[in-house]
């Protein structure tokens, strides 16, 4: 398992009050060909509580690609709601264990799921949701947005925007943010370190899908893409490091 990270200096007055970070289920994946890696999800847990106990009020949204990759066979040639739904109960998946981890660190943490499962999660209600932020706990949001042919990530602007959330908090695996190009394909792709919502979308720049972009440049909500890999990243954007790609109005 990864070391406990330590918490940013005190001195280090956070820039934000409330975040909504995005996780992608890849990133509890570590080097595993699909499902969830202890180790990893660990390190994530750190990270969060770190930021946390500055004072800083976090909200998490997880995708279920992690768990979900390994379904793919089954689920090719269904019905795409029907997949959409299986997607949806492994964010549940990856939300408890991201919980679990939180609160082996003491950190008082909810699950909120879109779809009801009463014995493992609180139904998603804005109001409340507010209300644990407003008392200290994390909060994590499962089941996308409980409606199929929407994505984790139009889920993520969503809470964002319901939430007041003041920035989304897009991590990635190994891609330090935002490329004129797919880093992987393209051996000259330029990095991005600022760009507009607008111009990102005229370029067709894969910030995130584009009904969640539009949800979030409507909100004039800012989006940080930044790097998860390696740790302390949100910390150091909380703090105001530049750090990864700014996407704003």
């Amino acid at each position: 398992m990864g070391q406990a990270l330590t918490e940013p200096s005190s001195k280090t007055k956070p820039v934000y009050g409330r975040v909504l970070l995005k996780l992608s289920g890849e990133a509890l994946m570590g080097d595993l060909e699909y499902g969830t890696d202890p180790g990893r999800v660990h390190e994530i847990a750190a990270e969060v509580t770190a930021v946390h106990r500055t004072g800083v009020q976090v909200a998490v949204v997880v995708g279920g690609g992690n768990i979900y990759r390994g379904l793919a066979a089954a689920a090719k040639g269904m019905d795409r709601a029907t997949g959409d739904y299986m997607g949806m109960l492994a964010t549940v998946l990856n939300a408890l264990a991201l919980q679990d981890a939180l609160e082996k660190l003491d950190v008082a943490t909810r699950v909120q799921s879109a779809i009801t499962i009463s014995e493992v999660a609180e139904p998603y209600i804005r109001r409340r949701a507010i209300r644990h932020l407003e008392k200290g706990r994390i909060v994590i949001f499962a089941g996308g947005t409980g409606n199929p042919f929407f994505t984790t990530d139009t889920a993520a602007a969503l809470r964002a925007a319901e939430l007041h959330a003041e920035v989304v908090l897009m991590a990635k695996n190994g891609v330090e943010g935002v490329y004129s190009a797919d880093p992987a394909r393209e051996q000259g792709a330029e990095f991005i370190p600022e760009i507009t919502h607008r111009e990102a979308l005229t370029r067709g720049l894969e910030v995130m899908d584009a009904t969640a972009f539009a949800l979030c440049m409507d909100n004039d909500l800012p989006i940080i893409v930044f790097n998860m890999t390696g740790g302390r990243n949100i910390g150091k954007i909380v703090s105001g490091e530049r750090v990864g790609t700014l996407v704003r109005t």
